[in-house]
């Protein structure tokens, strides 16, 4: 019955936050980003501003907070533990982006093409968007890790710190790829396919077998 409670109470917050976020990305299209105040977000929302900071603590958290990492992570615990770890990282970035912008997620990629449309054009989310990268880059290391621990795999040992600094730095290249596509995607008004766009920076980095189905 706690369990139920709990999952409940998940639930209600991830919906109260979307609610949040979807009034915040309207108002900071309509009326531009610095010219829209908390307040004014909280109204729309129909809460109260105490509410609003304790799920989004600053103005920035409005739209670079997302499920992401999330997504990635799971990826990565229900891919193979075997391989470059650059193979691993590519394929999980390209599953994610697919489950945010396919046929079947019409609203989730909407929302993740405004929110990026409005991080390149606001000064302030650009450099917060350092953050978050490097939050996304725990993320990819601590999966890999876990995944690790569960398995006799040759992934990173969270023990050792040769073996962690090379997943940071297979995650680190990996994201930079990442970004590389997504702003492509944005400035081209999500005209073209986000997964191949994610596909084509990671080959042009790692070459095309890192994209190329596990065997």
């Amino acid at each position: 019955m706690a369990e139920r409670h709990s999952t409940l109470r998940a639930q209600r917050r991830a919906q109260t936050q979307r609610t949040i976020q979807a009034h915040a990305i309207r108002l900071f299209t309509a009326r531009g980003y610095d010219a829209t105040t908390m307040n004014e977000i909280a109204e729309a929302a129909g809460v109260s501003p105490m509410t609003l900071y304790r799920h989004f603590p600053t103005k920035e958290d409005l739209v670079l907070t997302d499920r992401h990492g999330e997504l990635i992570a799971e990826h990565l615990a229900a891919s193979p533990a075997e391989g470059p770890l650059t193979h691993r990282i590519a394929r999980a970035l390209i599953a994610a982006a697919t489950a945010l912008t396919g046929d079947d997620a019409a609203d989730d990629r909407e929302f993740l093409l405004v929110r990026l449309q409005l991080m390149i054009a606001t000064p302030a989310l650009r450099a917060r968007h350092l953050d978050n990268q490097y939050a996304l880059q725990q993320a990819i290391t601590s999966a890999l890790h876990d995944d690790a621990a569960d398995s006799d795999a040759a992934d990173p040992d969270p023990a050792d710190p040769d073996a962690d600094f090379q997943a940071q730095a297979a995650a680190s290249a990996c994201l930079a790829a990442l970004h590389t596509a997504m702003v492509r995607w944005a400035e081209d008004d999500g005209r073209s396919d986000l997964p191949h766009l994610i596909g084509r920076a990671l080959a042009a980095v790692f070459g095309d077998e890192v994209v190329e189905p596990a065997r």
